[in-house]
């Protein structure tokens, strides 16, 4: 349970990608890092502070907690 935030953050990663029929390197290229951390983040296995959360939904221009938040829930 203590990583399930990151493994989440993950999924919605990908799910974004996926949404954008992009790889992972060319999602890492729209997101300003690198492939292989692309796909660490995709995978749960990097802990990010809130700031890289919020930086990369603005690269999505979307809002933090989407990204924090597992589908079709709400609070």
């Amino acid at each position: 349970m203590a990583d399930e935030l990151q493994r989440t953050l993950g999924r919605n990663l990908r799910g974004f990608r996926e949404a954008e029929d992009l790889s992972q390197e060319a999602f890492a290229e729209v997101l300003g890092v690198h492939r292989t951390y692309m796909g660490a983040l995709e995978r749960g296995e990097r802990n990010l502070s809130l700031k890289s959360v919020e930086r990369i939904a603005g690269k999505l221009k979307i809002e933090p907690l989407l990204l924090l938040s597992e589908p079709g829930r709400t609070t």
